[in-house]
């Protein structure tokens, strides 16, 4: 074995049989140039545990967020009607929304108070809504995602929704969607109820 590659392989040895402050004594001086080299060979087997940094640490990835005012609203009088109801059955607010607009982000810009704690990420049942009979029939069926997180919802009714994964077209023109009563949010408040 050359003696390059005897001394690549010594660090890793020292590792093994020396205790953690002892094995660092053996890495050689930035300024030489199997500094760089035993660098990038100790990175994926070391890791963290000397303190150095791999290349390969994991990204962050996440779902960009819905933000209030992201609707576009209609004028008055030619978008899609949409009636908000509370548990009880009183109307809350009477809206226009365009078509391919999600309950959820409608109910954010007009200020219906539908939480939607997972910003439309169905990952959760906040943004439960009961839709009326005769427009439930009319919306595409839930998927398998959605009907696990209804699965949690409060006050599940036969017609439930989640209001992220309803989308206006134009034949849901006049749907009433009722808030239930309360709303849990088993990821971010073990399952306390909030009522509306």
């Amino acid at each position: 074995m050359s003696r390059p590659t005897m001394n690549l392989l010594r660090p890793l040895k020292a590792q093994s049989t020396l205790p953690f402050q002892s094995a660092k004594s053996f890495l050689p001086s930035p300024s030489s140039s199997a500094h760089a080299i035993r660098q990038q060979t100790m990175r994926p087997i070391l890791g963290h545990s000397v303190g150095m940094r791999t290349r390969w640490e994991r990204s962050l990835h996440t779902s960009s967020p819905r933000w209030h005012g992201e609707i576009t609203r209609p004028e008055p009088g030619t978008g899609i009607k949409l009636v908000f109801k509370d548990s009880k059955g009183n109307d809350i607010k009477t809206i226009e929304g365009n078509e391919g607009d999600d309950l959820l982000s409608l109910a954010h810009e007009y200020d219906v108070d539908l939480e939607g704690a997972c910003e439309g990420s169905v990952a959760c049942s906040t943004c439960h809504v009961v839709i009326d009979p005769e427009h439930y029939d009319m919306l595409p069926e839930p998927d398998d995602e959605e009907n696990d997180m209804l699965d949690l919802a409060f006050g599940l009714e036969d017609t439930s929704r989640l209001g992220c994964q309803v989308k206006l077209t134009k034949e849901l023109d006049g749907m009433v969607a009722k808030l239930p009563s309360a709303t849990r949010n088993m990821y971010v408040d073990g399952a306390k109820a909030r009522t509306h």
